[in-house]
């Protein structure tokens, strides 16, 4: 058995279907991984994975585009003809396993806002008071 476990963001929402009377969701995440390259230039790469989750209807609420998440599950890769190239490709595909939600959308959002808040003055705008005239 082949496992792989990956942490990323949903790229959409997910997409509901029903398979022989069984609900699946389908979903896309994106790995973002950065590295060096051979002249010392810091790259960014994305791969994106093709996911699948079975029979799990009390997690699609929360499955929204953006969301970080750690799925774990049995990869397979399949080749397909482009409809509009006409190029052989392939796609990286995951039956999922084990989904955990690492962030709500709502989260990163208020994430983002406090690093764009403006920083605190180093200095107190309050009075300094002299240190014989301790309050205790």
């Amino acid at each position: 058995m082949i496992k792989l476990q990956l942490i990323g963001h949903l790229g959409r929402d997910v997409v509901k279907r029903e398979i022989n009377g069984v609900t699946v969701f389908s979903f896309p995440v994106a790995v973002n991984e950065r590295f060096k390259n051979a002249l010392g230039i810091l790259q960014e790469r994305t791969t994106w994975v093709d996911c699948s989750l079975w029979d799990r209807e009390n997690l699609a609420p929360y499955l929204n585009q953006g969301v970080m998440v750690y799925v774990e599950g049995s990869p397979r890769v399949e080749a397909y003809v482009s409809n509009t190239t006409g190029a052989l490709s392939g796609a990286l595909r995951l039956r999922v396993s084990q989904l955990q939600l690492l962030s709500r959308k709502d989260e990163e959002k208020r994430k983002a806002a406090v690093a764009e808040a403006p920083l605190v003055p180093e200095t107190d705008p309050v009075e300094e008071q002299p240190a014989d005239d301790l309050p205790f």
